[in-house]
């Protein structure tokens, strides 16, 4: 399953430091940030609970910068 969030991030790098984190989260097949549009489109792994995943890849995003926001 696909699903595509609105994020607020102020720069590219932490851009690139959300999509780092969001992948390394457990349930998560892929992540990909796009800085310009404000979006993230998450892949969940098979039988992943995307409300649950998408709590521990907030939490994993707000360690690596603190400042990020993720809409769901």
């Amino acid at each position: 399953m696909k699903k595509t969030y609105k994020i607020d991030v102020d720069c590219a790098n932490c851009a690139n430091k959300m999509e780092e984190a969001a992948k390394k989260t457990a349930g998560v097949a892929d992540a990909v940030v796009n800085f310009m549009a404000l979006k993230m489109v998450v892949t969940f792994e098979e039988g992943a609970n995307p409300d649950e995943v998408m709590k521990q890849v907030r939490k994993n995003c707000k360690k690596v910068e603190d400042d990020c926001e993720i809409f769901f």
